[in-house]
């Protein structure tokens, strides 16, 4: 079984697109728009390009849905009105990207070292965290061992991304 990633699209003048293909093959998109909503889409399964529902959400609405969807998540990164941080670092603007790759419990890196995946000799993008049941690692060096469930917090560009996530699905 492949291992799911979330595609970011910038939409100029609107926000960013977040799309995903489930395991049902079954494309989800989210928009978040510049002013803090979200749209929730889903798609026709017989043309994963036409929307058959949309849903337009309110910060506070999508804030409610991620913590249902994954309850010892709390959004960070975002001030109380749902408006970004100020501080915070908007990639998408300089040409990079940032994905969240995940490490499968049956993946060839399990277990192993980050340093032997050779990614960012191979492919330019960086690791900048991994996120655990336990908690975040920030700045992981070679040495640190990956394990199933793991999640890589990736950035780079489109192209090292996607190799660094064909890296990590190697069986």
């Amino acid at each position: 079984m492949s291992i799911p990633r979330v595609r970011t699209t910038p939409l100029p003048g609107v926000g960013v697109q977040y799309d995903l293909t489930t395991r049902e093959r079954r494309h989800l998109s989210v928009i978040a728009h510049r002013d803090g909503s979200r749209s929730l889409n889903v798609y026709r399964s017989d043309d994963p390009d036409a929307c058959s529902q949309a849903f337009r959400l309110t910060a506070e609405e999508s804030a409610a849905l991620v913590d249902a969807l994954t309850p010892a998540h709390r959004t960070s990164g975002q001030q109380a009105d749902g408006r970004p941080h100020p501080g915070l670092l908007h990639t998408t603007d300089l040409g990079l990207v940032a994905e969240r790759l995940p490490v499968d419990g049956a993946s060839h890196w399990n277990g192993r070292t980050l340093g032997e995946t050779r990614m960012r000799t191979e492919t330019g993008a960086s690791i900048v965290a991994v996120l655990r049941r336990t908690g975040a690692v920030p700045s992981p060096a070679p040495d640190f061992r990956l394990a199933g469930g793991d999640t890589l917090i990736v950035i780079g560009t489109r192209e090292g991304v996607d190799a660094a996530a064909a890296i990590l699905g190697r069986e």
